[in-house]
């Protein structure tokens, strides 16, 4: 099956947050198609971060897509506000939503693409059965909370696995990677199987500015 064209998705939890507006705009003109944004409880992972107000602030100041991580327990709750606020791509985990098929329909049928996410020692097969339900699945590449974390080498095999069933069910399914990717770790992920980058540190604090950091994200895939 053809491969995806590559995405990149600018993580603003490595941006500056004085300039939040300002970070948004700089990095939707340099190049990133996504703009990633992590939602936090400090429940469900130990930090704490954005919520709706937020979501809808960036709204105002961009037309690029979205890209809506839930890091919260009970996402089923809240998916229809995190849409109304802005969300074209929402991404929920399957460790914390017993009715996680329910949940993927729901934002489907309220307009949004669904993905689904899975933590570092979330196996893959998880995920399995609910391919032909989603739009994407996100591989936690580090342990889901904080920003500048080592890559997890093991979670390439995981991407494996998951591109396999992909294409062997000839299915539309991105596989997003999220944690440590830089200009050496975004090679690996695409030969195992990856199509999308969430990057924050290797764009918002590239010495070469973020059209450069985004794009050699891209050339390296």
């Amino acid at each position: 099956m053809q491969r995806n064209e590559i995405i990149v998705s600018a993580s603003i939890l490595a941006s500056d947050f004085m300039r939040m507006g300002e970070e948004v705009q700089a990095v939707a003109a340099s190049g990133t198609d996504w703009i990633h944004v992590d939602v936090m409880d400090g429940v469900f992972v130990p930090n704490l971060t954005l919520g709706f107000p937020f979501i809808e602030g960036i709204r105002k100041i961009t037309t690029h897509p979205l890209d809506v991580h839930l890091m919260i327990i009970q996402p089923e709750k809240h998916i229809e506000r995190f849409i109304e606020a802005g969300a074209d791509i929402l991404t929920v985990h399957c460790e914390n939503n017993p009715n996680i098929h329910s949940t993927l329909l729901n934002i489907r049928k309220m307009g949004a693409s669904p993905a689904i996410a899975l933590n570092p020692g979330t196996p893959a097969e998880m995920v399995e059965p609910l391919l032909p339900f989603l739009d994407m699945v996100l591989v936690m590449t580090v342990n889901p909370g904080f920003g500048g974390q080592e890559f997890i080498p093991e979670m390439l095999e995981k991407m494996r696995k998951i591109r396999k069933w992909i294409d062997e069910k000839q299915l539309n399914v991105r596989i997003q990677v999220d944690g440590g990717i830089n200009h050496e770790t975004a090679g690996q992920c695409f030969a195992a199987g990856a199509d999308t980058f969430v990057a924050g540190t290797s764009i918002f604090r590239n010495s070469n500015g973020y059209a450069a950091g985004i794009r050699e994200l891209k050339n390296l895939c």
